[in-house]
């Protein structure tokens, strides 16, 4: 990591990578903070800040004299399960079928890098997509992905399988902010999901989150007709 201007959640943001990877593993004694901070190139109340953050994540154990080290044993209790397009679609007796339109690597736009507390300059994963009933038109999808977050992904064979299942078999989460709204639909939902612009659809916004960090956001926009059920 570079000298200049290292932050604490780019501190945090790279040991939750290293854990992930295997780099420390379950047990493993971290480097001090002292060491970390030398490294990092910043200060070591940063390092000190990204420690506490990740000890409130649960993913590490700090105690005084002893040290820091990964947790044995991670708590990932999801608070909501992520739903899989397939499995909704055919629950309702109709034929699935996904077309991936668009998929591209550039930075996120000024509002996702503020509401998702990243660089200007982060790589992420960019795709829209299809999803039919009976090829009949059921969902758009406008997702991105944190590459940092979820680096198989830009091998991820999305032309094959969607990223919604991709992420839910690839990921977990920890965290989830979910939002639903009435929208009237643009030219572009309009094209794709077969009705006139203007038209009320319902829309989904989610973003997920792994231990602090941001995995994706994705818009969701249905065709019309649809019924959202649930059940507690």
């Amino acid at each position: 990591m570079g000298a200049a201007r290292v932050q604490f959640r780019d501190v945090k943001a790279e040991i939750l990578r290293r854990i992930r990877a295997g780099e420390w593993a379950p047990g493993a004694l971290l480097p001090g903070e002292v060491e970390l901070a030398a490294e990092f190139g910043c200060a070591r109340a940063t390092v000190n800040r990204a420690l506490r953050e990740l000890a409130e994540d649960g993913v590490i154990d700090r105690r005084r004299k002893a040290g820091t080290r990964v947790k044995l044993v991670r708590a990932r209790h999801a608070k909501f399960t992520i739903p899989l397009v397939r499995a909704e679609v055919e629950a309702t007796g109709a034929a699935y079928r996904y077309t991936l339109i668009t998929r591209d690597i550039c930075p996120p736009p000024d509002w996702l890098a503020a509401q998702l507390g990243l660089k200007a300059r982060a790589r992420m994963l960019h795709v829209t997509c299809m999803h039919y009933a009976n090829n009949a038109p059921f969902q758009y999808e406008d997702r991105w992905i944190n590459i940092a977050a979820v680096p198989g992904v830009e091998a991820a064979e999305l032309e094959q399988i969607s990223p919604n299942e991709w992420l839910v078999d690839a990921v977990p989460f920890t965290d989830v902010d979910l939002s639903f709204s009435a929208i009237a639909a643009s030219e572009t939902l309009a094209r794709y999901l077969h009705c006139q612009p203007a038209t009320p659809l319902f829309q989904a916004e989610r973003t997920t989150w792994l231990d602090g960090m941001p995995v994706t956001h994705a818009v969701l926009s249905f065709a019309p007709g649809y019924r959202m059920t649930t059940r507690y």
